[in-house]
């Protein structure tokens, strides 16, 4: 069996894991706002269509911000479309996704629905097809007490109080060619410019996310950003990354190894917003906002769409992800967490059926995909500050990121009770054995070995008639000797290793 070395120390701290960092996704894109959060006439249904028991897997799974209404689908969407009694709505065709929007769902049904889960709304603005008065309007429809014409409105539809967003989007992937309103960096820069110095007139507590580039592999990436930050830095208080990890070309070494792509994404757009702030005399440190992120099987995306006609709600990109993806996620739920001091925002894409950690059947249940377990666990076990680590591991060889350690970790500290988490991920075909050295912290015991495991039935899924085939499982404990002990990872698995003070 070969090993690994990991030290840790409270010494050698990230920063604090920020709630923000456990976020989702919720966009009009196939299944996942309609047969997904909200279904009338569903047995689980509330008086408004929201699914309780979607809601309650919302909880479970421990999301703390969802980013509403998209998404590509944001970029040709009149939020003005989703106020008002529902039997006026007007019924639009969708550009982004090929459908028709009935507009059943939309401000005061999200807002109702985010109340209950217990969730932070992200409000994204169409910068595509509309532009700063639009944004205007949106905000102080949402923000504004009363007293003027669009707030006043907004009592009259039912909420009496603001909504009170406080985190908005400028806008979705405007440097890629598919995004409707599709601009030049410099275009969307003084669009996005203008747009937060006017949305901050009306509320100066908002933060506001200017749009970076929608993958690292865009040939405008860094170019991008930084042109667009040249317009952006002094307004925005984060520049948002995207990426997807597609597991459709059977390259598993690679895939496994996908969170060294996200830490090098991280790094280069850190070092190019730094960039913008020397260049400009900022002493603020931008942060990102890392708000869509998954594994995808991307490949099928095409076929799905070219199939069809204008439909409502289609069953869109609706992966069945199996146990190597649900480990990939858990690595890059590490690498987020690795990044505290300059991620402040996070959103999993997306939460319900579309490449979703919950999938539902239309009039039947709904389930935990493999990818929700290391979502929840992360975000329940994620309290306190992330200490840096720095393993000492066996590596191997990949066709996409080259050479690459086989463990990944990171380790959050709880100061307040006192307990260390350690997350870690062993990317490796065989089992590994972790010798870890907790004399930094004295006074621990081992309190669980959770783990993920892949290397038996790598392609298992959970599904409605197995809804809980691929799950966490309960491995031995380790025993602590003098601050040091020693654990055996599986193979490809993710775990999560719990330590607590002696009573």
């Amino acid at each position: 069996m070969r090993t690994a070395q990991l030290t840790i120390d409270p010494a050698f701290a990230i920063g604090p894991a920020d709630r923000r960092l456990f976020g989702s996704f919720v966009e009009h894109m196939g299944r996942c706002v309609y047969g997904g959060i909200y279904e009338p006439g569903h047995r689980e249904a509330d008086a408004l269509g929201l699914r309780r028991d979607v809601l309650e897997l919302t909880r479970e799974l421990g999301v703390s911000m969802v980013r509403y209404p998209g998404g590509n689908f944001v970029s040709g969407y009149r939020w003005e479309d989703g106020v008002g009694p529902v039997g006026d709505r007007p019924r639009r065709l969708d550009l982004a996704w090929k459908t028709i929007e009935t507009n059943a769902f939309g401000l005061h049904e999200f807002m109702t629905w985010a109340a209950e889960a217990g969730v932070e709304p992200m409000m994204a603005v169409n910068l595509g097809t509309r532009g700063v008065q639009e944004a205007l309007d949106l905000l102080e429809y949402s923000n504004h007490p009363g007293g003027t014409h669009l707030s006043d409105l907004r009592r009259k539809n039912g909420a009496e109080d603001p909504f009170g967003v406080k985190l908005w989007c400028l806008g979705n992937e405007m440097d890629g060619p598919w995004q409707v309103g599709h601009k030049t960096a410099a275009e969307y820069g003084r669009l996005a410019a203008e747009t937060a110095r006017a949305m901050k007139m009306i509320d100066p507590s908002i933060s506001l996310v200017a749009c970076g580039s929608s993958n690292r592999r865009m040939p405008t990436f860094a170019s991008w950003e930084a042109t667009v930050l040249e317009h952006t830095y002094e307004h925005v208080d984060y520049i948002s990354a995207h990426t997807y990890y597609d597991p459709s070309d059977g390259d598993r070494a690679s895939l496994l190894a996908s969170a060294v792509d996200m830490d090098n994404f991280i790094t280069e757009v850190v070092a190019t917003a730094d960039h913008v702030a020397a260049k400009q005399r900022h002493r603020r440190k931008l942060k990102i906002s890392f708000d869509e992120w998954n594994v995808w099987y991307e490949a099928r995306l095409q076929a799905d769409l070219d199939r069809r006609g204008w439909v409502e709600a289609p069953a869109l990109i609706e992966d069945d992800f199996n146990a190597v993806d649900a480990v990939v996620v858990g690595d890059l739920l590490i690498t987020l967490l690795r990044h505290a001091d300059r991620v402040g925002v996070a959103a999993q894409a997306q939460l319900a059926n579309v490449i979703a950690p919950i999938r539902t059947r239309n009039g039947g249940p709904a389930w935990r995909q493999s990818i929700f377990h290391p979502f929840a666990l992360t975000a329940r076990y994620s309290r306190g500050t992330v200490l840096r680590t720095e393993p000492i591991s066996p590596r191997y060889e990949t066709k996409k990121y080259g050479d690459v350690p086989v463990l990944d970790t990171v380790a959050v500290h709880d100061e307040e009770t006192g307990e260390l988490t350690v997350f870690a991920v062993n990317r490796g075909d065989t089992d590994l054995e972790l010798q870890l050295d907790l004399r930094g912290l004295p006074g621990l015991s081992a309190s669980s070995h959770l783990s993920l495991a892949a290397g038996d039935d790598p392609e298992a899924t959970n599904t409605e008639a197995e809804p809980d085939k691929v799950t966490p499982r309960e491995l031995n404990t380790p025993t602590l000797d003098g601050g040091r002990c020693s654990v055996r990872l599986p193979a490809v698995s993710w775990n999560v290793l719990r330590f607590g003070n002696r009573p």
